[in-house]
Formats: structure tokens, sequence, C-alpha cells
């Protein structure tokens, strides 16, 4: 069964907590990773912010799982954790983005931390970093404090675990900085290794994979290639985490577990007799992998039914306006977004309704919500995207548009609106829009209608919710089913679905 998250209250955040949020949203800027103008190359100083914090022997007690890779980084930790946590152990999680708090990005115990502690640590190091920076030693942007503030926080909350290091699927992205070929990306990839620590990766282009074993073999590092996870070694019950790539990821998540179980010696934790045996022939207990079919990430393969649009003519009560939420940044990552959206849609019109049950016999429209940052390359990510849906007979009849800042540029909840309207930059959507309008799949049009009505431009996500909206309620016997492909910027996306 696929699952459904149902559209929640906006949250209400204290005015200390808004003053922290002010404050992150200083750290952050515009310029690009790459711009050397943004100090992302001077490694140095995250060395030197450690020094200030007084981090370094906490640090060195703390024993991390590193995972690297271009996509399923966030899914295999998340499952690696959820196996360990099922075990009896003190976990931590650190991962980004986050969707719509920043508190996601830190978990304990697989639970965001609480709104008290975050704001205790953030103060903490914020203070001292204040005092200390000077302009050849200038604040650490946005990402580089928050990874000193999770050393702070699972330090200080005794978080343990062994090293073991995780490489995940490598593709195309951040070639700025990581390089133009695979190779290049995987050396870069490979940095995480580390002499005498175990490590594990799964299937890879050859081009990277022998950049991984060549790296791995001067560090003197064993390196184990992980199959995905057997369905049936779980009973046939789908992963918490939907989309066929999952089981790969799920499987590396196996096998980071099981080297922790190995490492700290907590072999009564394993039951041969119950086991997934990767290629390093380390054993799985079955019950551990019971949490990972009940895992759920926000806007992860979410599929989000809109309370405020109900059929009319539909016994049931099911929504009219159904978002299917996942998230890509590579030309690999959305073919699997595409292939999860069509299995859940093509599936005869029986996905699981606002309620949970099962609809059948109603008219659909599939429609695009599309955002990506001028960052990434939209010519390798849209022409991915309908091909994948094409190949399995799915095509939209219409796409939107939209901006990075959906509603205001603050981070926190309080925002109000400008004193006046500002004038929005539309350029970059209008540049995505003549893209999808030169596309192949495009022309389909709107129930036949010219292929110059197959696409809108709005100058925010408030707007075109609302157009999704005003059309849902004119066509009582359609569903419409939006796939939002969700980029970095693009985290209040479910605030809006619960406000408008």
């Amino acid at each position: 069964m696929t699952g459904v998250a149902h559209a929640g209250v906006a949250t209400t955040w204290s005015a200390e907590y808004e003053e922290v949020l002010g404050c992150l949203a200083s750290l952050i800027t515009q310029k690009v990773r790459a711009d050397t103008g943004n100090r992302g190359h001077m490694w140095e100083l995250m060395a030197k912010y450690v020094q200030i914090l007084e981090l370094e022997e906490s640090i060195e007690q703390l024993k991390v799982v590193h995972v690297a890779g271009t996509k399923g980084k966030g899914s295999t930790c998340a499952f690696a954790e959820s196996i360990l946590r099922s075990c009896g152990f003190r976990t931590g999680l650190f991962t980004s983005p986050h969707l719509m708090d920043v508190r996601e990005r830190f978990r304990l115990d697989g639970m965001d931390i609480s709104e008290e502690k975050f704001i205790r640590y953030f103060w903490w190091c914020w203070n001292k970093l204040k005092d200390k920076t000077r302009d050849d030693i200038p604040m650490p942007p946005y990402f580089r404090f928050l990874a000193l503030l999770a050393f702070k926080i699972f330090s200080d909350e005794q978080v343990k675990a062994p090293v073991v290091c995780g490489i995940t699927s490598l593709g195309y992205d951040h070639m700025k900085i990581l390089g133009n070929t695979l190779g290049e990306i995987a050396g870069e990839k490979a940095g995480i290794l580390k002499k005498g620590v175990p490590a594990f990766t799964v299937p890879q282009p050859e081009e990277a994979m022998s950049v991984l074993i060549r790296r791995a073999s001067e560090l003197g590092v064993s390196l184990g290639v992980v199959n995905p996870l057997d369905p049936q070694k779980l009973e046939d019950q789908p992963l918490g985490l939907h989309g066929e790539h999952q089981y790969m990821n799920a499987g590396l998540a196996v096998a980071l577990a099981n080297t922790w179980l190995e490492r700290q010696g907590h072999f009564d934790r394993i039951q041969p007799k119950d086991s997934v045996r990767t290629p390093k022939r380390v054993p799985c207990q079955i019950s551990s992998l019971k949490d990972c079919q009940v895992l759920f990430l926000q806007g992860r393969a979410q599929i989000v039914p809109d309370p405020q649009v109900i059929s009319e003519n539909d016994k049931d009560s099911s929504s009219n306006l159904v978002f299917y939420l996942d998230g890509a940044h590579s030309p690999e990552s959305m073919e699997m977004c595409a292939r999860w959206f069509t299995q859940v849609t093509n599936n005869d019109g029986n996905e699981p309704d606002f309620l949970g049950q099962p609809h059948a016999g109603r008219n659909v429209r599939k429609i695009l919500l599309f955002n990506c940052m001028s960052v990434r390359d939209p010519q390798r990510l849209l022409p991915r995207l309908l091909d994948t849906c094409a190949q399995n007979g799915l095509h939209f009849e219409q796409a939107l548009f939209v901006p990075n800042q959906s509603q205001y540029n603050k981070l926190g909840s309080l925002a109000s609106p400008p004193s006046k309207r500002e004038q929005i930059d539309l350029s970059w959507q209008l540049t995505l829009q003549r893209l999808w309008e030169s596309l192949p799949h495009s022309n389909q049009g709107l129930n036949g209608a010219n292929s110059n009505r197959t696409s809108l431009v709005f100058e925010s996500l408030p707007l075109a919710m609302k157009w999704l909206r005003e059309t849902a309620q004119q066509n009582q016997s359609t569903q419409l089913q939006v796939k939002v492909y969700i980029c970095y910027s693009f985290s209040n996306f479910l605030s809006n679905v619960s406000q408008l």
C-alpha cells in the first residue's frame, strides 16, 4: 500500500525560535557553491570553527556512519538509523535538506530534536562563533553552521555509532564542484573512505566503480558491493519509502547496520535463520528490517490529498485534488520519481484516496507542478521525466511553473508580506516553460487543446495552488493528480496545502 499523508495545521513557533530562524537566514548566501567568493573551497576554515567551539575532542569520540553519493543518501541513512534504533541503540541522524522545519535535519532516537533543545544548542554555538570570528575567519555559511551544530548536539546527547562508510548510487550532479565525468565525481565521493574503516557501495557504472575500487585499495579499505533487498525476504511487504530504488538504498542500509552490530560485538542481535546476506556474508536480522517498512520521510514518494477539495459526487468524500510529492536533482533520480508516479497512478485508478480507501471509475487529469533552481540543467531533467512517463503510458495534460520563493524570503512562520508588491523575476520559469513547449510529449494538449494551453507560469506557489483548487472544484467528475517536483527551496509546499 502506498503511504498517504494528510495536510496538517500550520506550525506556530515561539518568538525565540523565530529569532533563531532569523539568525540562520542571515547565514544564507546567494552565491552558488562553486563560487570561490563563497569560501566553500576553504576547508581549513571548518577546522578553525571546530576549535572555536572546542569540539575537537568530542568529534574524535563521536564515531559516525558516513554516507556519500549522488542519490539515496537521506533514505539510506534513515533506513540504517531505523534498524539500529530498533535494536535498542541511541541514535542521531543528520540529513539535508529539510522540508518544513530546520529541526527535521537533526533527529535523536528517530524524533526531530525538540524546539527547546535546538534553541539551547543554537545559541551556544552562535554566541561562541560571533565572539571569535573576524574578517579572515567570517561566520560560517548556512550549511557549515548546521554541520557544526550537529556535532555539538550529538556529542552532548551522547549519541554513539561506530565508523562505517557507505556510498550510494552515483550520477551527474554538482558538476561545477565535483567534475564533469562519473570518474571525477566518484573520486570526490570516495573522499569519505578512511584507512581501516569498512565501506560499502551499491552497483555503479563501470567508470565510477573502478575509481572507488582503486581508492579503496590505496587506503587498504574493504569495499563491499551490496545488492538490493529481496522483497520476498520482507514477506512481500513494501518498504516505508516507496519506489523500486528504495530496495537498493535499504540494502546498503542493512550492510551498514550489520557492520555496526558486528564491530560492536552484538552478535546476540543477529539471527542467521531469518537473515538476508550481503556479498560480505553479513547476516541481518529480519525483525530489524520491519522498521524499514514503517519508515516515513516527508516529501519522499508522499501522497498528499487536499482536504479542501472534496468531490460532491463521491459518497466516500475523496479528494478531487491529490498531490504526489517526490524530489530529484539528477536525470537518474528523475527517472525513479517518474516510475513511482506512473506506478501509483496507473494502477487502474485504485490508489488510496483522501480517507485511505481506494476509488475507481473516476476521470483523472495528470498535471505537473515543477520548479528547479537555475543551477540545475532542466534539459537533462524534464526530457527524462517525460520520456519515462510516456514509456509507461502516462502523459501530462498541463505543466505549471512557479518560482523558488513561494511566499516570503524568511525562514520563520511569522514572516509577513512586504508592504508593497515586489516585482518577481520569472525569467527562469519562462525558460522552463519554453523548454516544456518544445518537448514532443507536451503537444498532447489539454483535452485536445492546442499546445499553447499546456503550460502556465505563476508568480508564486500560493497562486498556483489557488488555480488548482478552483479547477478541481469546477470539474467535480475529474480528479486532478498533480506530480510535484520538489527542489531544495520548495520547502513550504505542505504549509500551502494546509493554509490556503
